[in-house]
């Protein structure tokens, strides 16, 4: 079983590298071989996490940042059910940005995203995020090239406000191969119980999966950073990505420490009749 830096050290985006998409496998096995020691993890990680959030809840004082990004079927809700959901709903919120309302369109493309951010004691996950105003705007040309190109300088400024003011930032990008997303959008057709789930506009993108590649592979050099850097992960198997996920969100709550806070009275000066 892979520990929390041996992953980080196959995941992670250096600031500043280049090509970071090119070699990386999206079934590369090494991270967790074998289905059923991913899923113990994932289990005992999961239940690690509700507790390191209790007490980030009854602390206070920081919050963390979960956000999800990947293409059509790449496992963003899955992730939530297989990491959080030994959570309770008190300190979690998952928050899915679709196209955007009127009255956010009125707005900068910031605005309905900061008003979601997570609060002070809580664990906030984000299913598709801000980066979708430079991939999907980018690649369907919603907006024009200049803008979209300021746009990761504005974002790495975002998240560094957010980092000076308790937010820590986890940044997943669920890495699949055309291949496996063909036989997740077939199932989605041949399910009946998952037709809800398929959108005709996904085979749209996935016509245009090498531009998608693309603006994925300059989002990852443009906007992994040293207060928020991008973690590259082999999605192709749903247990092996719910177990590089869950170790690394569980670390990263061990790293930040949350304790319960000490009440300013003393137990023993109280009787219950």
């Amino acid at each position: 079983m892979a520990n929390g830096r041996d992953i980080d050290n196959h995941i992670l985006i250096a600031p500043g590298s280049k090509a970071p998409l090119k070699g990386r496998d999206p079934g590369d096995d090494t991270l967790f071989p074998n289905r059923e020691t991913a899923e113990a993890s994932t289990a005992g990680d999961a239940k690690a996490i509700d507790a390191l959030q209790d007490r980030l809840w009854a602390e206070r004082k920081r919050a963390l940042l979960v956000v999800l990004q990947g293409i059509d079927t790449s496992g963003k809700d899955g992730t939530v059910r297989g990491v959080f959901n030994a959570c309770g709903p008190l300190g979690v919120s998952v928050t899915s940005f679709g196209r955007p309302s009127e009255e956010e369109l009125a707005h900068d493309y910031l605005w309905r995203v900061h008003a979601a951010a997570p609060k002070k004691g809580m664990i906030g996950v984000f299913n598709r995020s801000y980066y979708e105003d430079v991939l999907v705007v980018k690649v369907r040309k919603l907006a024009p090239a200049d803008v979209v190109d300021r746009r990761y300088e504005q974002i790495n400024a975002f998240e560094r406000h957010l980092a000076e003011n308790g937010v820590v930032l986890l940044k997943f990008m669920l890495h699949i191969s055309k291949d496996e997303q063909r036989e997740r959008l077939q199932e989605r057709l041949d399910d009946p119980a998952k037709h809800w789930k398929f959108n005709p506009s996904d085979l749209e993108d996935r016509a245009l999966w090498a531009d998608y590649h693309e603006a994925y592979q300059t989002m990852l050099e443009r906007c992994s950073t040293a207060h928020a850097p991008w973690r590259v992960v082999p999605a192709d198997k749903k247990w092996r990505r719910n177990a590089i996920i869950a170790s690394v969100v569980r670390r990263t709550l061990e790293d930040m420490a949350p304790a319960y806070p000490k009440p300013d009275w003393k137990p023993s000066d109280f009787t219950i009749a």
